[in-house]
C-alpha cells in the first residue's frame, strides 16, 4: 500500500512540474491571453460591483512601449531586475525585520515574482502559495529572458480596476497608446503599482503625484533610456520627456 501509494505521488509530482514547464514555456514566445489576476477580477468583479466590471487589455510588445513605461517600472518596482536571478534576498531580508513591526507588511517582491504570481497562481501570503511562486519564478528565470519578464510584466499589470497592461492603462488615463507614454505619465502609471485598486490616476492624489516624481528621479539617476537600451538591446522605442 506503502509502495503505490509513493507512486502515486511521484506521478502527480512529475506531471505538476511538467505541466508547470510547459505553462511557462508556451509564453516564453506566444501573448498572454489572459493572466490568473484578470480571470479573478472578471469572476468576483471586485472593485466594481459585480456585473459593472469590465475588463480592458490589450497585449502590445516592448517595441511598441516607449522606452519610458519598462524604465518607469524597473525604477519603481525592482532597480536590481537586471542583476537578480528572481530573488533580491537583501530586500527579503529588510522586509521580513520591519515586518516585525508593521500592521500592513512590506512587501519585497522582484518583478519576476509578480509576474509569477499574477500569470499563473492566485492572491495570497500562505508557505504553499509563497512556494509554488517561488517555484514558478525559478523557471521564468532559468527559460525566459529577463527581456521578456519585462514585457509580459508590463501588459499584464494591473493598473485600475479591470485596467490591465501598459497599453489600456495609457490609453485609458491618458488617451493615448503607451508608444506615445511621457516619462513623467510613465511614472505617474508605475506610481499606482502598490494599490493599483487604491489609487485612482483619472484624479491623483498628491501622494501618487509625490511618488511619480520620486519615480522619475530615479530613472534619471539609473541612466534614463540609455540604461535599459543598454541591458535589453536595441530598440526601436521612443523615449519622450513632459
Amino acid at each position: 500500500m506503502i509502495r503505490v501509494l509513493r507512486r502515486i505521488l511521484l506521478w502527480v509530482v512529475a506531471v505538476s512540474l511538467t505541466a508547470s514547464i510547459a505553462l511557462v514555456l508556451v509564453f516564453r514566445w506566444l501573448p498572454v491571453p489572459l493572466s490568473s489576476l484578470m480571470v479573478q477580477r472578471h469572476l468576483t468583479g471586485a472593485q466594481q460591483g459585480g456585473q459593472g466590471y469590465r475588463l480592458q487589455y490589450t497585449w502590445i510588445s516592448l517595441e511598441h512601449m516607449s522606452l519610458s513605461a519598462p524604465l518607469a517600472v524597473i525604477a519603481a518596482e525592482d532597480q536590481k531586475f537586471f542583476e537578480h536571478q528572481g530573488f533580491d534576498v537583501e530586500a527579503i531580508k529588510k522586509a521580513w525585520q520591519a515586518n516585525q513591526h508593521r500592521r500592513r507588511p512590506l512587501g519585497a517582491s522582484t518583478i519576476s515574482q509578480q509576474v509569477a504570481k499574477n500569470l499563473y497562481l492566485w492572491p495570497g501570503r500562505t508557505f504553499v502559495r509563497k512556494g509554488i511562486e517561488a517555484w514558478f519564478t525559478v523557471l521564468l528565470e532559468g527559460l525566459w529572458p529577463k527581456r521578456r519578464i519585462l514585457e509580459v510584466y508590463l501588459n499584464i499589470a494591473e493598473f485600475g480596476p479591470g485596467i490591465f497592461g501598459v497599453e489600456a492603462g495609457s490609453r485609458t488615463f491618458f488617451g493615448k497608446s503607451a508608444l506615445k507614454l511621457s516619462s513623467g505619465e510613465a511614472a505617474l502609471l508605475a506610481a499606482v503599482l502598490p494599490g493599483p485598486l487604491r489609487f485612482d490616476l483619472a484624479q491623483p492624489t498628491d501622494y501618487v503625484r509625490g511618488r511619480a516624481r520620486q519615480i522619475e528621479q530615479q530613472m534619471k539617476l539609473l541612466g534614463g533610456p540609455a540604461y535599459l537600451t543598454k541591458k535589453i538591446g536595441r530598440q526601436t522605442m521612443p523615449a519622450t520627456t513632459r
